[in-house]
């Protein structure tokens, strides 16, 4: 890379700073507990709207992995969700009613919560619908990734965002609040991946699986990005840049090795597909906050009328993380 680029990427970087800590006034502490957060706690940062049936799981989940404390912005939900969030002792929770996408969805508020609690911390980024997972995960605890990463002094983990989806009609079976979403949608695409470099800020990106297939047929470059780096060192001079797929400094991008190498990678199994699905995504099309005028949205509602079938003779029955490795979507790389 030229030095003028470099300049470039810089002066972007101290712009997404600047810019989240304006839309630090978007939020209103419902309750903070972030004076609990000890020097070495292992944080988590979501966004959520309306997602009380998915959180029980989500923060049981997350908890068992060895997060120790969350951090959540609540974009004007109306389902319970906030009052439930400020119940939970391990969870510190801001509210607003502002613009999701003039936040460029979430970034910028993320982006100064981390700025402020996150920093010397190793941080999760991930929806309440995208399940970490990593390495050895059903036998050790996150901490004893990051303490390999720290010694091996790398600073940004990725992970493959994979669609699951369950075996029928979306919505034939019903999602009860606090199941694990697993026991429904079941399973993913193998294969069907197309993968290149962004050669301005240095990651691959990733694209297919069910949605390319599914609702992007015509058109799959226009497909959803899979490629994410949700697990990061933090240093308040960071920012993501586009939701969880690059930040800046660029170096932090480079958590793959293009050619099939060593470096360990995780997934985030992403269980979107359940039969709450239809109406969350009619609900997001009549607000418009998502990406590119929500042409995503556009192409589940036209894609979502008779609730189709997303299995095909393809699909693989997820099992664990060591299924996925032998499938070359994740790494164990050096770690052993």
């Amino acid at each position: 890379m030229g030095v003028w680029q470099s300049y470039r990427l810089r002066l972007q970087r101290r712009r997404w700073r600047i810019r989240a800590f304006r839309k630090r006034r978007d939020l209103r502490a419902i309750a903070n507990r972030t004076d609990r957060i000890n020097p070495s706690d292992i944080l988590l940062f979501s966004t959520q709207r309306n997602e009380a049936l998915r959180l029980p799981y989500f923060l049981k989940y997350y908890r068992e992995m060895g997060v120790d404390h969350f951090l959540i912005v609540d974009n004007d939900s109306t389902d319970g969700s906030l009052d439930y969030l400020a119940d939970q002792p391990d969870v510190s929770v801001w509210t607003t009613p502002k613009s999701y996408k003039r936040a460029r969805f979430g970034v910028d508020w993320l982006n100064w919560l981390q700025m402020k609690h996150g920093h010397g911390h190793w941080c999760l980024v991930v929806d309440p619908d995208e399940l970490f997972l990593y390495p050895f995960c059903d036998t050790r605890p996150i901490r004893a990734l990051t303490d390999w990463l720290d010694a091996s002094s790398i600073k940004s983990f990725g992970a493959m965002l994979l669609d699951m989806y369950p075996k029928g009609r979306i919505d034939a079976e019903p999602y009860a609040p606090g199941q694990d979403p697993l026991e429904i949608a079941s399973w993913f695409d193998a294969g069907n991946y197309a993968i290149t470099r962004n050669p301005k800020f240095g990651n691959l990106w990733i694209q297919g699986g069910p949605r390319a297939r599914m609702f992007f047929t015509e058109e799959p470059a226009r497909a959803p990005a899979l490629n994410k780096i949700p697990l990061v060192k933090w240093d308040r001079r960071y920012a993501y840049v586009s939701s969880t797929h690059n930040l800046l400094p660029r170096g932090l991008n480079l958590v793959y090795d293009e050619w099939g190498g060593e470096k360990a990678s995780g997934i985030l199994l992403h269980t979107k597909f359940l039969d709450t699905f239809s109406a969350k995504a009619e609900e997001e099309l009549d607000r418009r906050q998502h990406y590119g005028g929500s042409k995503e949205y556009l192409a589940y509602a036209d894609g979502l009328k008779d609730n189709p079938d997303l299995w095909c003779k393809w699909s693989e029955k997820y099992i664990n993380w060591r299924q996925l490795e032998i499938l070359g979507l994740m790494s164990k790389g050096n770690w052993a």
